[in-house]
């Protein structure tokens, strides 16, 4: 052991500085049993988090003080914590997924300082009702997909993936648009709650490619009617949707889609009632 070393160590001992690793922080989190009961912020104190945390990890820890202690832990979405799925999703300091633009599960407990004080909120959209806590109901998504986020392909029909050329320009601006995860932070981020983004690169995608055709016209007619009934609000190219998507999708998907709407509406296509 050198002697800088040893000095070092012998000035750690006993000085509770030099011991400490984690950090303290506060927690304002939204509260709330059910969808019809009223919800408020609660304030949680926590302490020794680990700057290597994931948030969630940090929910864990926070929940499981809270069951030793006899009280209801945190209810919030996750799934895979591998930020692919788009389960994971809460406003942090008024940020959809936090301040870094990645998941929420991927964000690390070191883009916050010692003592900081961290609101932590639901996504909040009509189409995004609370289910408890920072759990929210996103089937509205869903149904959505289920308009004509598909394809008509039979089972065993299909031909040779590389029978039709596809320019890479076209398949790259498709494959970036599928990395769409469904987490619903641009309807967060937005303040007129669109959805507009997701459904753009959930069209856009498909639109693309050549098995995207025979329903082209009728999928973005059908998708776009149905964000329209789930009650999300408009577009009006803000851009919050794409500064916050954990996966950078473009706004250049909802030009896409406009494109695709008005050429589908000329040509006679209608939304299914």
């Amino acid at each position: 052991m050198t002697a800088t070393h040893e000095g070092a160590m012998r000035s750690s001992v006993g000085n509770p500085a030099a011991e400490k690793r984690g950090m303290n922080l506060t927690l304002r989190i939204w509260r709330q049993q059910g969808p019809t009961t009223k919800g408020k912020m609660v304030t949680y104190k926590i302490t020794d988090i680990s700057p290597d945390m994931s948030f969630l990890e940090m929910l864990d820890v926070l929940n499981e003080q809270l069951i030793m202690q006899g009280d209801d832990p945190v209810a919030f979405d996750h799934d895979c914590r591998e930020g692919i799925c788009g389960m994971c999703g809460v406003m942090i300091n008024g940020q959809a997924h936090g301040p870094q633009q990645t998941t929420t599960c991927q964000l690390h407990m070191r883009s916050f300082a010692d003592g900081d004080t961290i609101d932590i909120e639901p996504w909040r959209a009509t189409a995004f009702p609370i289910i408890k806590d920072l759990a929210v109901d996103r089937r509205a998504f869903d149904r959505i997909i289920q308009a004509g986020g598909y394809i008509s392909v039979p089972t065993g029909t299909a031909p040779e993936a590389h029978a039709t050329p596809v320019p890479k320009a076209d398949s790259d601006a498709a494959f970036d648009a599928a990395t769409c995860i469904g987490c619903g932070a641009c309807v967060a981020a937005c303040p007129n709650a669109s959805s507009m983004l997701f459904t753009a690169a959930k069209v856009t995608h498909l639109g693309l490619l050549p098995q995207g055709q025979p329903e082209r016209n009728d999928r973005v007619v059908n998708m776009v009617a149905q964000q329209d009934r789930e009650g999300f609000g408009g577009c009006t190219n803000i851009g919050e949707c794409s500064a916050s998507c954990p996966k950078g999708i473009s706004m250049e998907t909802i030009s896409r889609l406009n494109h695709d709407l008005l050429g589908a509406l000329r040509a006679g296509a209608r939304p299914k009632s």
